[in-house]
């Protein structure tokens, strides 16, 4: 078995696109060499800032031969149609062809074998057609080349068992030289195999594995902060970015001024990360420290003193700007901006922010009425302001501070902690890993901004579809599915909805979509469940009864479903359910008719379908006052008195009998079964 190594050498690939790109490539290499016959044991891909490299381990040395057979016309068929298969089968003759008998007459077969290629012959093209269909999200032409790719590309490692391939790739010099790091080993380095090619370019400072690098960059972190007496404030996204920035991580320490630690600290943590790509440190007490951790590229003669001393100075000038804006902000009310947000387009089809602001702050008053604590007046005035900080120099030069500074601003200006506390976490939660605000006028806020979000984009038809979402959609109703559950909400959605689309109507709002949303709010649902164990089906099969539209009610009934099924009574009678549900659906079709209604008493002439009828009738109106008093563990207590009853009836009744009338009665009785149980979920949606 031989061994493929692949590195196409380039100029500094995005960081964002790195862990993608390595994906691909080893999934279309899988692909390719599927499709040629090709299997192999192991493939592994690596990236590093300016390099994507391929390791294939176990290939054959060719391709197996292959056979394939086809059946032609019958014996003794006219001439062209004799012609016409031979030319398709590659064939000169019909000596070359067999005669079968098929027990349908007499064909000629052909048996066309084609020997396989070798391996070395074969990859050249497919390496070729990977490096062409390789998905980049942005692309450039470059002088050696004439197909696209993400950077220009320097030169290309192509070895199949330590043998350079010959490849065509334009003018991309081809063979087996790669290079190391860019300063610290750039001398051409020729490499003979996977191993030979990982050893040489750890002695020429490339760390190839990106799980490597970013280990290393991690416990370097830590240590250096060690150093200081200082931990590292935890960031999982900057130190994958900083992964995709370095070939060989060198961990420095810089110092903040001492002049500028009066600033927010979600300020200082912004601009050293969003700009300079900086770790920041926390003191023993968990405060922001004047110390600031970079990733250098490069080992310095000097330590990395000239490094941290330019990195320094730059982190100067970024928070002597982020002190101008600080500074200027606050000679100006928050509540005089809010103006401002008029000449901000929301949506062209939904208005200005400044509409969605006014909408916001009447459905968050409204809201406020079902939030236990919610003062209105506060509610009112965080909806107010809760987006004019956008108007902010602070805001301009970092938008990921929306909201965190209009709270800074509403304190200064003298505003209750409520509202201030509100402005800064209306936004949350943005993802399922942040935390879900629990103050009275948050939530409040949060929904509202949400809600009419969610309403306005499907109003307007602007839906997600696959993994297109540019608006955030579903990233909104987990939001508000969060802000519901996690709060204990008695909300009704389909209102909220309905009066959110009634505020928007002035400004662009479609379609009223509030049934379609709340269909979109079963599905994630089911996805933010799932991750908690719960099972989608009992979701569906709540959400199928129509009209619930109370998250918390759902949440308590799916619960007490799951626990009824986890019972013998409960997984019997689903069985039951299922057999009574397919005879009426079947024996329907076949009559052209439906059997609605109640059966009737004196044609219940055997006692199993007597006595089902009587408990039926019982349970049906237990269940239904226990549903309306929301005791579902109680209804389902009283579904499974139906087991015994239902098991007896299937054991000595027979429903397609010959007697027209008691088979139209037994199927109403089995279409009662389905109805009553269908009271509670709708078990047609239960799996398993």
């Amino acid at each position: 078995m031989a061994e493929l190594l692949f590195e196409l050498l380039t100029e500094e690939i995005p960081a964002r696109m790195q862990a993608r790109a390595a994906e691909d490539l080893q999934r279309l290499a899988a692909e390719k060499l599927g499709d040629a016959g090709l299997a192999f044991a192991k493939a592994e891909s690596f990236v590093t800032p300016r390099r994507l490299a391929l390791v294939v381990e176990g290939l054959p040395q060719g391709q197996p031969d292959t056979s394939e057979e086809r059946r032609g016309p019958r014996v003794g068929a006219p001439a062209n149609a004799v012609e016409g298969f031979l030319k398709s089968a590659g064939l000169s003759s019909l000596a070359q062809c067999e005669e079968r008998d098929t027990g349908k007459g007499v064909f000629y077969f052909a048996v066309i074998r084609r020997a396989g290629r070798p391996t070395g012959e074969v990859l050249p093209e497919l390496l070729r057609q990977m490096v062409h269909e390789l998905p980049w999200p942005k692309s450039m032409r470059f002088p050696a080349a004439r197909f696209r790719w993400v950077r220009p590309l320097a030169s290309v490692v192509a070895l199949f068992d330590g043998k350079p391939l010959t490849l065509a790739l334009d003018d991309v010099p081809i063979g087996n030289v790669t290079r190391g790091h860019r300063f610290l080993a750039p001398q051409p380095i020729v490499v003979e195999s996977a191993a030979d090619y990982r050893r040489k370019l750890r002695e020429a400072h490339v760390v190839l594995r990106r799980e490597d690098r970013a280990k290393a960059i991690s416990l370097a972190l830590y240590e250096k902060a060690a150093e200081a007496q200082l931990t590292m404030k935890d960031d999982p996204a900057l130190l994958e970015e900083v992964t995709g920035l370095v070939e060989w991580p060198v961990v420095l320490m810089g110092a903040i001024d001492r002049q500028f630690l009066d600033l927010p600290p979600e300020v200082l943590t912004t601009s050293m990360r969003a700009h300079q790509k900086y770790f920041a440190c926390l003191d023993r007490a968990g405060q922001l420290a004047p110390r600031f951790l970079l990733v250098a590229n490069i080992i310095a003669d000097d330590g990395g003193k000239a490094i941290v001393a330019g990195n320094e100075r730059v982190l100067r000038a970024r928070l002597s700007d982020a002190r101008f804006f600080w500074e200027q902000d606050r000679k100006v009310p928050l509540a005089a901006r809010i103006p401002k947000l008029a000449e901000r387009v929301f949506h062209a089809r939904l208005g200005s922010v400044l509409d969605k602001v006014g909408r916001i702050e009447r459905l968050a008053t409204e809201i406020a009425a079902e939030v236990k604590g919610a003062d209105k007046a506060k509610v009112r005035r965080a909806a107010e302001l809760a987006k004019a900080d956008l108007s902010s120099g602070m805001v301009g030069e970092f938008p990921e501070l929306q909201g965190i500074m209009g709270r800074y601003y509403a304190l200064n200006d003298g505003e209750p902690a409520e509202v201030a506390s509100a402005i800064a976490e209306h936004y949350s939660p943005l993802g399922p890993g942040d935390r879900c605000p629990a103050a009275p006028a948050s939530v409040a806020v949060a929904l509202a901004d949400k809600i009419d979000t969610l309403v306005g984009f499907f109003s307007i038809d602007e839906k997600p579809t696959g993994s297109r979402d540019p608006f955030a959609l579903r990233r909104a109703a987990l939001g508000v599915i969060r802000l519901v559950l996690e709060n204990h909400l008695r909300l009704a959605l389909l209102p909220l909805f309905a009066r959110a689309f009634a505020l928007g109507r002035d400004n662009g709002f479609g379609a009223d979509p509030s049934r379609e949303l709340l269909a979109f709010f079963a599905d994630r649902l089911k996805v933010h469940l799932r991750e908690q164990g719960v099972r989608h089906d009992l979701i569906a099969a709540v959400f199928a009864l129509g009209g619930e539209d109370d998250l918390v009610r759902l949440l308590t009934r799916v619960a007490a479903l799951d626990q009824f099924l986890r019972t013998d009574d409960g997984a019997n009678l689903l069985v039951a359910y299922r057999r009574a549900a397919n005879i009426v659906r079947i024996e329907e079709k076949k009559d052209a008719e439906t059997y609605p209604g109640e059966p009737d008493p004196k044609l219940l002439v055997e006692a199993e379908e007597g006595r089902l009828a009587a408990e039926l009738a019982r349970v049906a109106a237990r269940s239904t006052a226990a549903l309306a008093r929301e005791d579902y563990t109680g209804a389902m207590a009283d579904l499974a008195a139906l087991r015994g009853p239902v098991d007896e009836f299937f054991a000595r009744v027979t429903v397609n009998c010959d007697n027209r009338e008691l088979r139209a009665n037994r199927l109403r009785l089995l279409a009662q079964i389905r109805d009553t149980l269908n009271r509670v979920a709708d078990f047609s949606e239960i799996e398993g």
